[in-house]
């Protein structure tokens, strides 16, 4: 092993607001080894993704917090280094949910083994993974967009919105992505093929998308909430669907709304008139349909019909400041730290 110790990283405290460096502490501690079908993972890159914001607070969720002094918990891509199961072996690549360290521990009971040789591994936790699999069933088991239809999706240049805009293209369906400065915005345009990209950066953004989409909306894939979700909710067409991914704008005002007026009833006034379809979501609801989704992410990104981009930096003491900046939409693509070779 390169390394004599483990490193991780722990939720020191609970956040208030944008989490800060002092709510995370690196701790050393003896590799562990493993017992009687167990096998000793070491991690080799480790998925940074919104909703670990939501697991750092004290409060009900669809999923339990990270206790204080607990290791943070995400998606991980890791190599068996040491096994007592039998259904693994020393040099295995697994996906897993080793959490924010360099070696864990696993009964195996959740792990899929990984082929090197078909794709690179740390798209397991991105355009093949998680939010791969997020964005193709939300949007085609919710949004269920028909060709012709406009889709619109928020944080267009990320992991999740990146590939709905595809599909919603790959179904006949004309993709509006949203993305935050011009970089981000040319790379949706240029490179993702989407039919149009507005900067929500920008003074008018609400007039350039209304321009966009001149015959309206008829689905909108919700990353993001805030001033983003009041420029589009206007638009939406009668018998529009929203799928409901993410809030990332919000999550930091959670679990306290922020101040302002209740504009409910008027949000309300309107899914009635309109006959809108508003569905909250969590990918797992879905797990049955992976092999689907897998067939179809790998048959399209071998067609090259499916692109994605990744945004990796190094070292896992790295993970904190990358995770505060993910918050804030400084990443570009689907954000993963590298920890090990």
């Amino acid at each position: 092993m390169p390394h004599p110790l483990n490193e991780r990283i722990v939720l020191a405290s609970r956040p208030s607001g944008l989490p800060r460096p002092d709510n995370f502490r690196v701790e050393q501690d003896a590799v562990p080894v493993p017992g009687p079908g167990q096998v000793l993972l070491q991690v080799l890159y480790l998925s940074l993704d919104p909703y670990m914001r939501g697991r750092m607070d004290d409060a009900k969720s669809y999923a339990k917090p990270v206790d204080v002094g607990a290791v943070m918990e995400g998606g991980t891509v890791a190599r068996v280094v040491e096994s007592k199961h039998d259904g693994f072996a020393a040099g295995d690549v697994v996906l897993s949910q080793s959490g924010w360290q360099r070696y864990a521990l696993d009964d195996g009971t959740m792990l899929r083994k990984l082929d090197p040789a078909a794709a690179p591994v740390s798209t397991a936790l991105g355009v093949l993974g998680m939010p791969g699999f997020t964005a193709w069933a939300g949007l085609l088991q919710i949004g269920r967009p028909q060709p012709g239809e406009t889709v619109v999706v928020a944080a267009a240049s990320g992991a999740v919105g990146s590939v709905v805009g595809q599909i919603a293209r790959i179904h006949g369906a004309r993709a509006v992505g949203i993305a935050g400065g011009p970089d981000k915005c040319a790379f949706v345009r240029d490179e993702l093929g989407f039919d149009a990209v507005v900067d929500h950066r920008a003074p008018d953004f609400a007039a350039q998308l209304a321009a966009a989409c001149p015959d309206g909306i008829d689905v909108y894939f919700e990353n993001v909430g805030g001033k983003v979700f009041d420029a589009v909710f206007p638009l939406l067409n009668d018998f529009a669907r929203m799928p409901v991914c993410g809030l990332i704008s919000q999550y930091n005002d959670l679990p306290q709304a922020a101040p302002g007026p209740d504009r409910l009833a008027l949000v309300m006034r309107d899914v009635l008139k309109k006959s809108l379809t508003v569905r909250g979501f969590i990918q797992r609801e879905f797990a049955a349909l992976r092999p689907d989704f897998l067939r179809d992410a790998q048959g399209w990104i071998a067609a090259g019909r499916l692109r994605y981009r990744e945004d990796v930096v190094d070292g896992l003491a790295t993970a904190p400041a990358a995770f505060i900046d993910l918050l804030q939409g400084r990443n570009f693509g689907k954000l993963v730290v590298k920890v090990s070779d």
